[in-house]
């Protein structure tokens, strides 16, 4: 039993680590595109933002999974599943990572900038030495908590056939009767947070510029 679950942990990491991979310079991009100065531009990031937070993320891996085939009759080959997964997760998340980004970086003070410009910094250089540093520790412990999220959301892909751990619980409650699968799949998914929340705690201490 607790083989399988082990099994089902490997796509639920894979599927977690993936997303991270893939959303987080993505809503970088997004963050960008939401602050640009050409409206179609910003026009465009905010109707992503507000489709994707708007919508179930299982409705968004179903609408992915099936799209192909009902809009185009295309009939995609069975790795399209895991595919179709990890693109639904990645735009999904890097919506709210966009919206993170973008609350940081508009929290830094104009006068920084100013300030920047007149010891000669370039933008990149400011962006980069005054700006990223104080953004990444401000939206710390909001991404932390999105990440925290994205733990729980990979369960979401039961909907697709993929067996992660969920899944794998799920089948071994039924064929033994029992909710022990049940109580197993979520002792090592707070494990798993937990793991994820001692790293971040870590990070956010050697940021934290009063921390002694």
């Amino acid at each position: 039993m607790f083989g399988l679950l082990l099994d089902g942990l490997a796509l639920t990491a894979q599927i977690f680590i993936v997303t991270l991979i893939g959303a987080l310079p993505l809503g970088v991009v997004v963050a960008l595109a939401r602050m640009s100065r050409f409206r179609v531009v910003a026009a465009i990031a905010r109707f992503y933002i507000s489709i994707l937070r708007g919508t179930p993320l299982m409705l968004q891996l179903m609408a992915i999974m099936f799209g192909p085939y009902y809009l185009f009759g295309l009939q995609m080959g069975p790795d399209w599943k895991f595919w179709a997964c990890d693109i639904g997760f990645i735009l999904n998340y890097a919506a709210y990572f966009g919206e993170i980004y973008r609350s940081g970086i508009q929290s830094i003070p104009r006068g920084q900038y100013e300030a920047a410009s007149v010891l000669g910094y370039s933008r990149a250089q400011t962006f980069m030495k005054i700006v990223l540093p104080q953004v990444v520790k401000r939206i710390l412990p909001a991404m932390g908590n999105e990440i925290i999220t994205l733990v729980k959301d990979t369960s979401l892909a039961f909907v697709l056939g993929i067996a992660e751990m969920f899944s794998q619980a799920k089948a071994l409650a039924a064929r033994e009767v029992s909710m022990v699968p049940y109580a197993l799949a979520a002792l090592i998914y707070w494990v798993f947070c937990l793991l994820i929340e001692f790293i971040l705690n870590r990070v956010e201490k050697r940021l934290d510029y009063y921390h002694n």
